[in-house]
């Protein structure tokens, strides 16, 4: 072995001895100095105390803080001067080790290089009145010669750890309460000019974060954990938590705060930034009312979001909150429905009005640049505002353009079936949001519809081309620039509904629309299907939520009511056409009613008042008529002779004019029932014939044998009818015609047996009367010479047979 390293290896070998005989010095003068030392550490601690610091025993423990000494502080309590009032020591600790410098110890005076606190509470207490247990740090009023003492200056820990330590900040004044149960709390400070810097590694599990009790805690029961760097300014009062990624339970937040010590209450600032969260990870994380509004909706996909928490631990209510988050191409479950494709930028505040607070009346959630797709119908809307979070309420303005067959994915096809067209939608709402659902929106605004088909379903109706203007103005909806097409029929229609979105959604069958209607032609035959049953309709109160708006509109369209202003150029009907029509027709659950109606008929026209009672198969109905100088032929012609079996259409001529009085029934197709009509009928046919009508040319074979019986003219023919069912009575009626004069009454069977008419009939020719001009002259001469009593009855073959009677069988 060489020289040099025989006397290196006696050197180092001196200096572990040395070093040895050095702790075993100091382990005596430790035990020697035992209560001294205690004495000591306990007065160190105590510097600046208002109250008490107590330690149970003290130990060395050498190896532990080498090498430095180190000692082992055994249950240690700080207790307050007011202690005994409140109960609450600010700190309980069985162990709580320091480590001291060693060349300081043996200059006499302590240093604590790092102190060490394990099973331990620290309670910082505020009672109702503002006292706090945290007064104790305040400082003690000193004389002169104790500040020349610089012995007197606040130690300096240089090390600190603290293990399964429940940290609680019990504010009863602020209602504010944080409980931490501190499973790692480390780390080491420095001490430049400016105050004091400190790293630390912290996990701790989050009991409560309440910054106002009545509201809950933020973070609750969530692990907290990650590094820190804590910087003190002396000069500012301020502590700020550099901005450093600490994890909440699985999410990686980047978080820093700045707490004012300086003033009282302090003032504190905490940033949150999630880059890449989920929505409903950030809102568990918030105390249980802002958490409760926010889990109105949700996310599927994570979203980056920023928070700025700030306030003061004084008396008050919750601390001010502002979040910012930016959303992207994600999925949207809320206001009762699910929204693909969704983008917004949006931000929460519960300062909403400045100065009103930061509570739920005053929290508000703001959506920019929202856009999304609902069951395929794209929309954007440049703002969302959700406000008032107590009860919340939603403004915006949506806008959207879209091919209508897509709202059968809305609407369903229960009700309307819309096959082809465009939506152009431009509205401002405003909506009550409850149970996660929009609730009666107000709107203002436009949805235009172009170039559309649509199905009526419950009805059968189909229409093309649609087209349609909603326009919201407040409560209520004016419709314009509508155009209809059903089959050859055209409408063009302006309305609107009072109180419309009220009634839609509190009693859509008080819905009552104001229409203006023209049209250059219709084919009501193409609109029976109003009369006839339902088909696939959807029950009133349906319980399946997804069909909730189909059910209200199918209420609406069939419980409504509807006055109809109408205009039409011409009018067809089965063989009936007719011109110039106007109407006044209101439209209800029951059926229709009709006032006011004219129309031209030819040379003629027709005023009509009625209503029209919908029973599906068999509608009633009930009619006022007056048919002014109108061609009989081709008036029964158009109507398929009333019912008529004879005469019909075929044998009769002349200007025709009739007021009537009468109900019936007709089915689902419009036609009428026969033998339902009831009522009477006043007829006048001027410059009228009876064209080959057989039931008088069987009596003129026998009785008039001579004269022209298929073409009987005659000037002015008035008469009479009771209808009842089928049975007609015929009041006493006189004809003066060119071949015969007739007197008849009696009873005239539509179908069926009961036909019961009697007939006087002069057997001279009324035209040796022609060149007699006085009327009185003619009256007289009419029933002069021999007259014939034909009775018309019903005969075995269901054909009518005429029989003479004599005049005893007549009066009888």
């Amino acid at each position: 072995m060489s020289l040099w390293l025989k006397r290196s290896i006696q050197i180092l070998s001196s200096l572990i001895l040395l070093i040895i005989l050095i702790f075993i010095g100091l382990a005596i003068y430790v035990n020697a100095n035992k209560k001294k030392l205690q004495a000591s550490i306990t007065k160190e601690l105590n510097k600046n105390l208002n109250g008490n610091l107590t330690i149970d025993n003290i130990e060395p423990t050498f190896l532990q803080g080498f090498p430095n000494v180190s000692v082992s502080l055994k249950k240690v309590e700080i207790k307050d001067s007011l202690w005994n009032v409140h109960h609450h020591s600010l700190l309980t600790a069985s162990k709580f080790d320091i480590a001291v410098n060693t060349m300081a110890l043996l200059r006499g005076t302590i240093e604590i290089k790092k102190v060490t606190i394990n099973d331990a509470e620290i309670y910082l207490f505020t009672d109702s009145n503002g006292y706090s247990n945290t007064s104790i740090f305040k400082k003690k009023p000193q004389n002169d010669s104790v500040n020349k003492d610089k012995s007197s200056a606040p130690a300096e820990i240089r090390r600190f750890d603290l293990d399964n330590v429940r940290f609680i900040l019990d504010n009863r004044k602020g209602n504010k309460l944080f409980l931490f149960a501190i499973e790692d709390f480390s780390g080491k400070v420095d001490y430049p000019s400016s105050g004091w810097n400190a790293a630390v590694n912290l996990k701790t599990l989050v009991r409560s974060l309440a910054f106002n009790t009545k509201k809950g805690s933020f973070a609750k029961d969530k692990v907290i954990e990650g590094k820190m760097e804590i910087v003190y300014s002396e000069k500012a009062g301020i502590i700020e938590v550099k901005p450093n990624v600490l994890n909440i339970g699985a999410d990686p937040f980047i978080i820093g705060a700045k707490f004012k010590i300086s003033k009282d209450p302090v003032d504190f600032s905490i940033s949150i930034n999630a880059p890449n969260i989920l929505w409903k990870s950030a809102s568990a994380l918030l105390s249980s009312n802002i958490t409760s509004k926010l889990n109105m909706f949700n996310l599927d996909k994570p979203i980056s979001a920023k928070a700025i928490i700030e306030g003061n631990m004084g008396a008050g209510g919750d601390p001010s909150i502002f979040v910012k988050a930016g959303v992207k191409d994600n999925i949207l479950t809320g206001f009762g429905g699910v929204i693909d494709d969704c983008n917004f930028a949006g931000i929460y505040t519960n300062n909403f009005i400045n100065g009103k607070g930061y509570t739920d009346e005053n929290s508000a959630i703001k959506l920019y640049h929202f856009s999304g797709s609902y069951k395929d119908l794209p929309f954007t809307a440049d703002t969302v505002f959700i406000h008032n979070l107590d009860k919340p309420v939603a403004t915006g303005i949506f806008k959207s353009r879209f091919d209508v067959a897509r709202l059968s994915k809305v609407l369903g096809t229960d009700v309307l079936n819309f096959t082809k067209g465009t939506a152009d939608l431009k509205l401002q709402y405003s909506a009550d949001i409850v149970d996660f659902r929009f609730n009666k929106p107000l709107l203002t605004g436009l949805i235009n519809v172009k170039n559309a088909d649509v199905s009526y379903v419950p009805r059968g109706v189909n229409f093309k081309n649609t087209s349609i203007t909603l326009d919201f103005k407040g409560p209520d909806l004016l419709i314009r620039d509508i155009r209809l097409q059903s089959g050859k029929s055209v409408v063009f229609m302006d309305g609107s509904v009072k109180n419309f979105l009220n009634l839609y959604y509190n009693a859509p069958e008080k819905i009552l629309l104001k229409w203006s209607m023209h049209s250059p032609s219709i084919y009501l035959g193409e609109f029976l299907a109003f009369l006839g049953d339902r088909k696939n309709s959807i029950p009133v109160k349906s319980k399946n939520k997804s069909n909730s708006f189909a059910t209200q509109i199918n209420t609406m369209l069939e419980k409504g009511s509807a006055e109809i202003n109408l205009r039409v150029d011409k009018v067809y009907y089965n063989k009936f056409t007719g011109t110039n029509a106007t109407a006044d027709i209101f439209l209800s659950e029951n059926g229709l009613n009709l006032k006011n109606v004219s129309l031209k008929y030819g040379s003629g026209g027709i005023k009509l008042n009625g209503s029209l009672k919908q029973n599906g198969r068999l509608n009633g109905f009930a009619l006022n008529t007056v048919v002014s100088n109108v061609n009989i032929r081709d008036f029964f012609y158009s109507f398929n002779n009333f019912g008529l079996e004879t005469p019909n259409y075929k044998n009769l001529r002349g200007v025709f004019s009739t007021r009537t009085n009468v109900t019936g029934s007709v089915n689902g197709q419009g036609k009428l029932i026969p033998g339902s009509m009831n009522g009477n009928i006043d007829f006048d046919i001027k410059k009228g014939a009876l064209v080959s009508f057989d039931a008088v040319k069987n009596i003129g074979r026998f009785a008039f044998p001579f004269r022209n019986l298929d073409n009987i003219t005659f000037d002015n023919l008035k008469g009479k009818f009771d209808v009842r069912g089928r049975l007609v009575t015929i009041n006493p009626m006189m004809i003066n015609s060119s071949v015969l004069n007739v007197n008849l009454s009696g009873v005239y069977a539509t179908t069926g047996k009961g036909t019961n008419i009697l007939m006087d009939v002069p057997l001279r020719n009324p035209k040796k009367d022609k060149d007699i001009t006085d009327k009185q002259e003619i009256k007289e001469r009419r029933m002069k010479g021999i007259v014939i009593h034909i009775l018309a009855t019903d005969g075995e073959d269901g054909k009518i047979k005429f029989k003479l009677v004599g005049k005893k069988n007549k009066e009888s």
